[in-house]
């Protein structure tokens, strides 16, 4: 069974939920559950997405509250990580597409933040496959200045019909690992990407559901969202961070790391990354916050005005964990 657990409000009205497909019964603590045969759904989480994530019981005019606050699935249902999470912890650098780089300039970037003790690069989840950074150029750039060890993720979200095309050439011309945005190309993406085995991490961006987890009273939790990201594949799921720019408070970040690294069944743990605003300033706080071990806490905009420049940047974030 996938077993689906809601907060619902007013009192009394369980059996909207009944709609799904499955019984509903509300426990002592008024959380209602609902047990969802997983012969009706197997692995299709896009159609899990449309009906129980994110479905038409969340637009019942009856309903004062419809929050989704948890979502399990049988063991193995779903593959996982393919590779999860290292002991270790690591710095990271994104890319700002917002910098206007071209190329070149990319691998200027990755070229830096290597050399200041960087082990991960990312694409933004806004960049792509663009007349004036062009995914392949980009691509071929940055592996250049990579070192073994280092894994960096070009974001391959696009036209669905060329997703798996662009995520081979990406890995064909030097990318280590690959980075989509599930929600916005859709949650089959990862599960597709996760399955051709391309023999790289995926970093899961979890851009366009940021409307539904800090909506206090319908959707589902950010927890929920991070454990299906894992659930589905990504080796990388962003947990938010502690203060910096992102909505998410510390009960909610502690949620999603647990999500992504605490006991999944047969799930492997993926690395939890922190992000949001963060400088070199922040590393050691955000290590501290979150508890150690197979953490990415990533450098963003502030990264790029350290003094000294990027490379010095990184070296003091390293230095500082």
């Amino acid at each position: 069974m996938i077993r689906a657990t809601f907060e619902l409000e007013p009192a009394g009205v369980a059996g909207v939920l009944e709609s799904l497909g499955g019984a509903a019964a509300e426990g002592d603590d008024g959380r209602v559950t609902v047990d969802l045969p997983v012969e009706d759904w197997n692995d299709d989480v896009t159609l899990l997405l449309a009906a129980v994530v994110a479905g038409e019981v969340m637009e019942l005019g009856r309903l004062a509250r419809c929050r989704l606050v948890e979502l399990v699935f049988p063991d193995g249902l779903l593959p996982g990580p393919a590779f999860g999470a290292p002991v270790e912890d690591v710095v990271g650098v994104i890319v700002k597409p917002a910098l206007g780089l071209s190329p070149a300039q990319v691998g200027d970037v990755a070229r830096a933040a290597v050399a200041g003790g960087a082990r991960f690069l990312k694409d933004d989840e806004i960049a792509g496959d663009r007349a004036s950074c062009p995914l392949a150029e980009r691509v071929g750039a940055v592996a250049k200045a990579l070192e073994p060890g280092v894994v960096y993720c070009p974001n391959v979200t696009g036209p669905p019909l060329t997703l798996l095309d662009r995520a081979r050439a990406a890995v064909d011309l030097g990318a280590t690992g690959l980075l989509v945005d599930p929600f916005a190309q859709g949650l089959g993406s990862l599960l597709a990407l996760r399955e051709a085995a391309l023999g790289v991490p995926i970093f899961a961006h979890r851009a366009g559901s940021g409307p539904w987890a800090r909506n206090r009273d319908f959707g589902p939790t950010g927890g929920v969202l991070a454990r299906l990201l894992r659930l589905c594949g990504a080796d990388y799921v962003i947990a938010g961070g502690f203060g910096g720019t992102l909505f998410e408070a510390e009960d909610e970040v502690r949620a999603n790391l647990e999500a992504i690294r605490g006991p999944c069944g047969p799930a492997r743990p993926a690395v939890a990354a922190l992000g949001g605003g963060l400088g070199p300033g922040d590393m050691r706080g955000q290590v501290d916050a979150a508890g150690p071990g197979g953490l990415l806490v990533l450098l963003g905009s502030a990264a790029y005005r350290w003094p000294g420049g990027l490379a010095a940047a990184v070296a003091a974030a390293v230095g500082s964990l």
